[in-house]
C-alpha cells in the first residue's frame, strides 16, 4: 500500500512541478495580473505549441496519476481479492 502512495505522490509532485514551470512561462502575462492561470498568448511558434500541449498533459497526468494509484489500484486489488475468494 505504501508503494502506491509513493507512486501517486511522485506523479503528483513531478508532473505538478513541470506544470508550474510551463504555466509560469505560458500563462503568466505579468506579475501584476493573473499568475499561472492567465490566458495563453497568440502567435506561438511550433515549440511553444508543443510546450502548451505538454502543459495540459502534465496537469492531467498529475490529477489522474494520483487518483489512479491512490484510489484505482487499491480498489482493483480489493476486487481481485474478493473475486478469488482470498
Amino acid at each position: 500500500m505504501a508503494d502506491e502512495f509513493a507512486k501517486g505522490l511522485g506523479l503528483l509532485t513531478g508532473a505538478g512541478l513541470i506544470w508550474m514551470v510551463l504555466a509560469g512561462w505560458y500563462r503568466t502575462p505579468s506579475f501584476e495580473g493573473a499568475q499561472l492561470t492567465g490566458s495563453i498568448p497568440d502567435g506561438l511558434t511550433m515549440y511553444d505549441q508543443l510546450g502548451v500541449v505538454l502543459l495540459e498533459a502534465m496537469f492531467w497526468l498529475a490529477i489522474f496519476g494520483a487518483v489512479l494509484f491512490w484510489v484505482g489500484v487499491p480498489i482493483g486489488r480489493e476486487l481481485y481479492a474478493r473475486a478469488n475468494g482470498e
